[in-house]
């Protein structure tokens, strides 16, 4: 099982980033998808979910207006359409996978995301 993040960089206050997680060695369609954030010197938080097959989503509530997870079954891959970006949402994102029936999980290697006032 392998996930690569990629996307992450350097951003104004304001702006929009796409991050994208590549999926590799697992079935994609089996797996619940998510994205977490880490900022420096706090927990790893979720961030937004999918579930591939039926695109059911899930959002933390502060992040729903302007964060959207997607997800290409094709290209198992999963995307995090972030906009009106903030300082606050400076951190490494991960994405993360976990299996529906045997609990298996991956995390991806992750990817700064920096905002800038």
């Amino acid at each position: 099982v392998q996930l690569v993040e990629s996307g992450g960089g350097l951003v104004q206050s304001g702006g929009s980033l796409r991050l994208s997680c590549v999926a590799s060695g697992f079935t994609f369609r089996m797996y619940r998808l998510s994205w977490y954030r880490q900022a420096p010197g706090k927990a790893r938080e979720l961030v937004a979910s999918i579930t591939t097959p039926g695109g059911s989503t899930y959002y933390v509530n502060a992040l729903k207006d302007r964060f959207t997870i997607s997800g290409d079954n094709a290209k198992t891959t999963v995307y995090l359409q972030m906009a009106s970006l903030t300082p606050e949402d400076t951190a490494v994102y991960y994405c993360y996978a976990r299996n529906f029936w045997s609990g298996a999980d991956s995390w991806g290697q992750g990817t700064q995301v920096t905002v800038s006032s």
